[in-house]
């Protein structure tokens, strides 16, 4: 008798990776889920948002351009890229909470170093330790947790919940560490920062992000090793559908990267005031939290693949539009509003994708994966745009938006596809009891 396919077995036994409870969530499950949100905010406006403002002050203090000192936050990135498919298999094997804790450790030195620097290249060996801590303790990390721990369709609630109040990171943190710039100086605020994020991350982290015991031996994994983890792996990537989803989610990375980065200064370019620019911009936040509240509640009734697609497709709709309509108050309001609607979709139709496809035996293997080639997309893809916007205009860029965004539409059209053959062959769901 042939053995099974391993990603057919995974799949129809969804929920039965080495940290997962059956059941409905107990309020331990939901203390998690809080403790994840508090630590993602954190993380995310320190390690990340607080850059942007810091850049002009340590650029002055460090007597080097902006261009090269910005350089550093594009290393942490690609850092963390790389890291990704290491950290995603000590993740499936041996769970999160040691390795958040350790994120969390690293992050705080990684700022107080931060906070001591005296040249560039000492700013760039921070910032490979600020990318390390990135991927062992931001969302890849904070997903595997939250998908281990809980099962369809809990599940989407709590990384729902997570997503949300982690969206509202830059709104909290970039006024905050300009404030605390402004009063103590940049060098200051970045120990305040650290002791902040250190205080609240290890002890979170550590409590909170420990293994689920299983209700009872019955519902244990029976195949949950390395060998069944390694050949799922296998399997998977020698499939199609994976590397499809693969490319609808660098792709659409790159779309988001680059308009996130060049939305405010091409809007001044059609001749909006630069309050006004910044303004406007600041719409993509709110619709991102839109968007994963209507993709969410979508997810329950339609296809989550064909919902993203959609998505993205309109999001190819409004940077086709901005350069036509994109003079007027208006109409710069309407396209932004409408590719806002997808900032967030990716990150939470992602592990939706995953674990209906493959289960949750190799999640974090298979989003390390998957995270590598998007997160170096979103590092290089700003920089690239930059040189297309000099060399042939913005209206070339957002044609380049439009074409990343409709193909990464197509590429999950296609996976649905795929994953529906597939399906109809193996009718039982993804979610089925253990």
């Amino acid at each position: 008798m042939p053995a099974p396919d391993p990603i057919t077995a995974a799949s129809t036994g969804g929920g039965s990776g080495p940290d997962s409870v059956p059941g409905r969530p107990s309020l331990k499950d939901w203390r998690l889920v809080a403790a994840l949100a508090v630590t993602q905010t954190i993380g995310f406006g320190v390690l990340y948002y607080s850059f942007s403002v810091l850049l002009t002050p340590m650029s002055r203090d460090l007597g080097a351009d902006a261009s090269r000192v910005s350089l550093a936050l594009t290393t942490s990135v690609l850092v963390a890229a790389l890291a990704a498919p290491v950290t995603g298999r000590w993740l499936d094997v041996r769970g999160g909470r040691g390795l958040m804790t350790a994120g969390s450790v690293l992050g705080t030195v990684a700022l107080l170093a931060w906070s001591q620097v005296q040249s560039v290249a000492q700013l760039y060996v921070v910032f490979v330790l600020i990318g390390l801590a990135s991927a062992m303790a931001l969302y890849e990390a904070a997903f595997a947790v939250v998908v281990a721990r809980f099962a369809a369709p809990a599940r989407a609630t709590a990384l729902l919940a997570i997503t949300v109040v982690a969206g509202f990171a830059s709104s909290v943190f970039m006024p905050l560490t300009g404030v605390l710039t402004q009063a103590y100086g940049w060098r200051q605020a970045l120990i305040i920062l650290a002791l902040v994020y250190g205080a609240a991350a290890i002890p979170l982290h550590a409590l909170a992000a420990r293994r689920p015991v299983p209700a009872s031996s019955a519902c244990a994994p029976a195949g949950g090793g390395a060998d069944e983890r390694a050949a799922l792996v296998r399997s998977a990537t020698r499939q199609a559908a994976f590397w499809l989803l693969a490319a609808a989610f660098t792709l659409h990375s790159t779309g988001v990267a680059t308009i996130s980065v060049l939305l405010i200064t091409y809007l001044i370019h059609l001749g909006h005031p630069p309050l006004l620019a910044a303004s406007v911009a600041g719409l993509l936040g709110l619709l991102s939290v839109t968007g994963r509240l209507i993709t969410t509640g979508l997810q329950r009734r339609l296809p989550a693949a064909l919902i993203a697609a959609t998505i993205f497709a309109l999001q190819a709709v409004a940077a086709a539009a901005l350069p036509f309509i994109g003079a007027t108050i208006a109409g710069a309001i309407a396209a932004v509003l409408l590719f806002g609607l997808g900032f967030g979709v990716g990150t939470i139709t992602k592990p939706h994708l995953l674990t209906e496809s493959y289960g949750t035996t190799a999640y974090a293997s298979l989003s390390g994966r998957l995270a590598l080639p998007s997160t170096v997309a979103k590092a290089v893809s700003p920089a690239a745009a930059l040189v297309l916007a000099g060399a042939a205009g913005y209206g070339w860029v957002m044609a380049a938006v439009t074409l990343t965004c409709l193909i990464a539409a197509a590429a999950l059209t296609g996976y649905h596809r795929l994953s529906f053959r597939r399906t109809s062959k193996h009718p039982s769901g993804p979610e089925a009891p253990a």
